[in-house]
């Protein structure tokens, strides 16, 4: 099993690639890049390392980057400020395909382009996620975590982080926070809506496509609520405010819950880029 202590910045490839990578690391930051070049090698460069070394092993085709007393169940320990003396920026470079395992303590994470499993562990730090196409799966303390043009499954979990999704095109979104802001921004290509979103005290803002299509309860027992939708109704009494409704055929589900916070329903404007057909009708019109 090759195995490497890493004190020193460094660069190293791998031409049995992995098929899976997993990146712990204590401050500083982690970069990871899916590729879809079938010839190339995986890349791994190390820099900024401070502190105790990092060991790079790799088992099988599992890559690992991390600190001998890190492991990936027991990063919450890490909450405590001694141990915390180190440093190092990671970047690795990976077939799209794999599977990616990231936890980190008050560094920041980003991964793109990945197709395959991606799940990220967080203390603080924001965690940067784009053009993710495989499930997805997070959980923080108090980092938030940023989303764009993820069309996997995405499913968030965190104390007081905030989470931002834009242009989300999956098929599922939820997430759950005691104190963490939502915004979620999603159009998903014509498939049903599929939101769950639970925050104590945090705000939630929901953006749907125009022709949006979901069965939608949303709540909130003290906050206020505003709606964009026409075919929702706002009712409710004694201070707590509902947004119930159906849009479009009602195969998809939109819930979301606040018990302090504002809730919103926004719409995406209507598409008007739409390629008119040969007979000079728009697209998608029926006449």
């Amino acid at each position: 099993m090759p195995q490497w202590s890493v004190t020193e910045p460094m660069k190293r490839t791998f031409d049995d690639l992995p098929e899976t990578l997993r990146v712990r690391v204590v401050n500083g930051a982690v970069n990871v890049i899916g590729t879809d070049d079938p010839g190339a090698p995986a890349r791994l460069e190390i820099s900024d390392v401070q502190g105790p070394p990092l060991l790079v092993t790799q088992e099988g085709r599992t890559l690992t980057v991390s600190y001998e007393d890190l492991s990936w169940k027991g990063f919450l320990s890490w909450l405590k400020p001694a141990g915390r003396q180190r440093s190092a920026v990671v970047t690795v470079a990976v077939p799209a395909g794999t599977d990616v395992q990231v936890a980190v303590v008050g560094a920041t994470a980003t991964v793109s382009g990945i197709r395959g499993r991606t799940e990220v562990r967080g203390v603080t730090g924001v965690t940067t996620l784009a053009r993710l196409s495989g499930p997805v799966r997070a959980e923080t303390v108090s980092g938030a975590l940023e989303a764009q043009g993820v069309t996997g499954d995405l499913r968030f979990h965190s104390v007081s982080g905030d989470l931002t999704v834009i242009d989300g095109s999956g098929t599922s979104v939820r997430a759950d926070s005691v104190s963490g802001d939502m915004v979620v921004d999603v159009d998903p290509e014509g498939a049903p809506t599929d939101i769950q979103l639970t925050t104590v005290s945090g705000e939630v803002a929901i953006r749907l496509p125009h022709r949006a299509d979901a069965r939608v309860e949303a709540n909130t027992t003290s906050g206020a609520v505003s709606n964009a939708f026409d075919a929702l109704r706002v009712g409710g009494q004694w201070g707590t405010k509902q947004i119930t409704g159906t849009l479009g055929s009602g195969t998809g589900t939109l819930k979301a819950t606040t018990v302090s916070g504002a809730i919103a329903l926004l719409r995406r404007p209507e598409d008007t880029d739409a390629a008119p057909a040969a007979d000079g009708v728009p697209s998608g019109k029926v006449l």
